[in-house]
């Protein structure tokens, strides 16, 4: 039996760093370990500050491609700046240990207090629910599927927020063509909260994740989750073709409405769940109006940081609103002159209000939607982009070729980004025809042209083509090095989820070759300062 497929409790202690600098981090104590990882409590010397921070296992510390995903993995987690994600500082190796530096939060997780207390009152819970969709909601947004949701890893902190650990690195259990029942982390627990989609190895999205909680919200209102077995197999059976038990019977005060939430969650087929987080969000906050209109805000303590109005709300607009004027935006007008910068900075001052307001506002999903915004006219068509970008919404966007149709550089980008957008939505039939569109570009404009066939490549990839997906990249690959930022990693995430093909096998093999020998940066890390 091999480490990754051992017990937890049945792994060998790597020895104690405890003492020990590494780099700008001084090692205080041990405090956990994992499947993957040994977890200590360390003390950042240049800020003074105290973080978590993850060493690889020296098992796995010799695969040279686990190294790597690693690393990888971990900056694109990185890019996830959010109140309710636990935040990566740094991502390195020291004298030939690799660590994670991240957020130390002082609390316990789910796990511990559901043991310790038993299931929450209902209010507690949907805070709990609703800060832990609103993580998944911003993971959505960058692409990322977090594939190991469970009560070990939703921290409680003391000051009552609910922060999500660990995100992108459950992926890397997934090595394999097929997920089997004898990989990391499979034997640890994780069985309990795997989408039926999981079991079977097929590709995920975000809708795998809004099961798994299902199966942790089913767990707090009930004190148990609804499968359960002697074994691993047995479980996933389960989670593949037995119904839950309804909610009703166990817990006959809940109202309806909860109980519908939940089961929605946890349907067998993924298409009839919520199709992102971002719509479980909305249900979840109206039906915490609906219980709890006299006083939600007071009915949600100690858990109040998900509430529109506090102070964490606000302090994480401020956040986001700077990381928007360093990311994206800078990369797709790094190569304009320096007055551009000036634009930037005049046209964010000028949005300030409205951009804190659409940044606070849009993770926690309110009554309104982006279909109700007045899209204002901007000076000039940058301007409007900027708009569009800070406020990211279908209207915004498509605002920008509404009001200066003959600038043909934003009315485009203002097109990849509205077609991105609807790929986070999994509205694959708007998101094709923009990029049906910019694949018919002549060779000429070759950098939208690899746009559109990667676009292209990735719908038919997600809509289990595979064959055709393998085709379109056959099509990509001479403009393969014209693939800019997130259209880049998002091939190269398709690539990594290595789907089968009956077709064109050797062209894929070409491809995973050459992110291999040249892997993409998670989109807006360089510009977010993300070190590694």
């Amino acid at each position: 039996m091999s480490d990754v497929t051992r017990p937890v409790a049945e792994l060998p202690l790597d020895p104690d760093l405890s003492g020990r600098q590494l780099g700008g981090y001084r090692l205080l104590r041990r405090l956990g370990r994992g499947a993957m990882a040994e977890v200590y409590l360390a003390e950042q010397v240049s800020l003074g500050r105290q973080v978590a921070f993850k060493v690889l296992r020296s098992t796995l510390a010799t695969d040279a491609i686990y190294v790597q995903r690693f690393h990888h993995e971990a900056r694109a987690a990185a890019q996830l700046v959010h109140a309710n994600i636990v935040q990566i500082y740094e991502v390195g190796c020291q004298d030939g240990v690799h660590f994670i530096a991240q957020e130390y939060v002082q609390g316990a997780n789910l796990a511990e207090l559901l043991g310790r207390r038993g299931p929450p009152e209902l209010a507690k819970v949907l805070a709990v629910v609703r800060q832990v969709a609103s993580a998944l909601h911003k993971a959505a947004e960058h692409g990322i599927v977090h594939r190991d949701i469970k009560p070990e890893n939703i921290m409680l902190a003391s000051s009552g927020e609910v922060k999500v650990a660990d995100f992108g690195l459950a992926r890397l259990y997934s090595r394999e063509e097929t997920t089997n029942l004898t990989q990391v982390g499979i034997t640890m627990g994780t069985p309990l909260y795997m989408s039926p989609e999981q079991v079977e190895g097929r590709a995920l999205d975000s809708r795998s994740d809004i099961y798994a909680l299902g199966v942790t919200t089913y767990q707090m209102l009930t004190g148990q989750p609804p499968f359960r077995g002697e074994t691993v197999l047995s479980i996933a059976v389960q989670h593949l073709q037995t119904p839950p038990e309804r909610l009703e019977n166990i817990r006959p005060d809940l109202p309806d409405s909860v109980c519908r939430v939940v089961h929605r969650m946890l349907a067998k087929n993924p298409d009839d769940r919520y199709p992102n987080p971002r719509q479980l969000l909305h249900e979840l906050r109206t039906v915490t109006i609906e219980l709890f209109q006299d006083d939600p805000g007071g009915e949600l303590e100690p858990w109040e940081g998900d509430l529109p109005d506090s102070i964490e709300a606000r302090r994480h607009a401020t956040e986001q609103l700077a990381l928007a004027m360093r990311s994206t935006a800078m990369a797709q007008v790094r190569r304009r002159s320096l007055a551009l910068w000036s634009v930037v900075a005049l046209a964010c001052f000028a949005l300030g209000g409205a951009a804190a307001w659409a940044v606070r506002e849009r993770p926690l999903i309110t009554a309104a939607t982006d279909e109700d915004e007045a899209v204002p006219r901007q000076d000039t068509a940058e301007s409007q982009w900027l708009y569009a970008f800070i406020r990211n919404s279908e209207p915004g966007w498509q605002a920008v070729s509404r009001y200066f149709p003959d600038d043909k550089t934003y009315t485009r980008r203002a097109k990849q980004s509205l077609a991105l957008l609807y790929l986070q939505e999994y509205d694959y039939k708007r998101a094709n025809e923009i990029f049906n569109e910019f694949a018919a570009y002549n060779d000429a404009e070759v950098q939208f042209k690899a746009f559109g066939l990667a676009g292209e490549a990735i719908v038919l990839n997600r809509q289990h083509r595979d064959n055709e997906a393998a085709e379109k990249l056959v099509e990509l690959w001479p403009h393969r090095d014209k693939l800019e930022g997130e259209m880049r990693y998002l091939i190269e995430v398709m690539l990594a989820q290595n789907r089968p093909a009956a077709t064109n096998g050797k062209s894929l093999r070409r491809w995973r070759e050459w992110f291999r020998e040249s892997p993409s940066e998670p989109p807006g890390t360089e510009q977010a300062g993300v070190r590694g």
